[in-house]
């Protein structure tokens, strides 16, 4: 297609940034989760923006972190292998002008690559200006940015101005997905994602990284637009199992039951939701099981 520009951009950053956040207003739809706890995203998430006369292939990333399990190990792979080959990077930070070590160690490896880096200074609502142009001056004392642009994802507060700064950079290209394609991420991955999404939000501090979700089968009935979803909700304890189940099953219960909602909006279909809760110890640590569950690094 003449005069079509398209790219690949991913979003990196400490955990907890906005980038989903971010991401899923560019879209217009909620595709990748959001909570308000540290490490939610595991997997690289592509979401697809098709306008006239570009494409933008978003990559949603693992927030960069120091590792403590094999878990972690995969999420630092997976978010690192993001920034080769790409035609543009969005690295967003929270407006602090005290840089985070976490921040530091993302700069260097940022100095490896070629691709132009537009920083996004996010939550803009929670700082002063004074505040925010030392941020500003921070950080351009520590990389060449293409751009710096301030904004809140969750307010859509200069996200645009954004948005047009990257397609302006795109080179010429090809149309990768289709049109009405906004993510290539299987049915099934989001259906998961979506339940770990509401076990996030719903249970205590100490539980949600031990989460992890299984779809186990997905089927649409022959008559009718039914769709039925087993999934399994996999815990590191029995005590943790017990804590999801909830007294007289409530909050498996809540979870299923906005775990479907979100399932039905996002699908178009009627969804009927089975989950189970199963206890696999020490399950980030294990190869086998983090393969098993769709974590695997050889594949990174």
């Amino acid at each position: 297609m003449s005069n079509f520009h398209s790219g690949f951009v991913p979003l990196i950053g400490r955990p907890n940034v906005g980038k989903s956040t971010l991401m899923n207003l560019f879209i217009g739809e909620k595709i990748s989760i959001v909570t308000n706890k540290p490490q939610t995203t595991r997997n690289k998430i592509r979401c697809i923006l098709t306008r006239d006369d570009y494409q933008i292939i978003f990559i949603d990333t693992p927030g960069m972190h120091t590792p403590q399990t094999k878990l972690g190990d995969y999420m630092m792979k997976s978010a690192s292998s993001s920034l080769n080959e790409v035609d543009a990077i969005i690295y967003m930070v929270e407006p602090r002008a005290k840089i985070h070590p976490g921040d530091t160690m993302i700069l260097e490896q940022l100095k490896k690559v070629k691709s132009p880096v537009f920083l996004a200074i996010n939550k803009i609502d929670q700082a002063e200006k004074p505040e925010l142009l030392k941020v500003i001056d921070e950080y351009n004392k520590l990389y060449d940015f293409k751009e710096i642009i301030p904004i809140s994802a969750l307010r859509a507060e200069s996200t645009d101005e954004l948005l047009n700064s990257i397609r302006k950079i795109l080179p010429e290209g090809p149309q990768f997905f289709p049109d009405d394609m906004i993510t290539d991420s299987p049915e099934r991955v989001i259906a998961a994602e979506i339940i770990r999404e509401k076990a996030l939000t719903f249970l205590q501090e100490e539980i949600p990284h031990g989460i992890a979700v299984e779809i186990i089968s997905m089927k649409k009935r022959p008559k009718g637009d039914l769709v039925d979803v087993e999934a399994t909700v996999y815990c590191e304890r029995e005590s943790h199992k017990s804590i999801v189940i909830g007294k007289g099953g409530a909050m498996l219960k809540k979870i299923g039951a906005t775990s479907r909602k979100d399932m039905e909006a996002l699908l178009g279909s009627p969804i009927n939701l089975q989950l189970w809760v199963k206890v696999r110890k020490r399950w980030r640590d294990n190869d086998f099981i983090l393969r098993d569950l769709g974590y695997d690094s050889r594949q990174i």
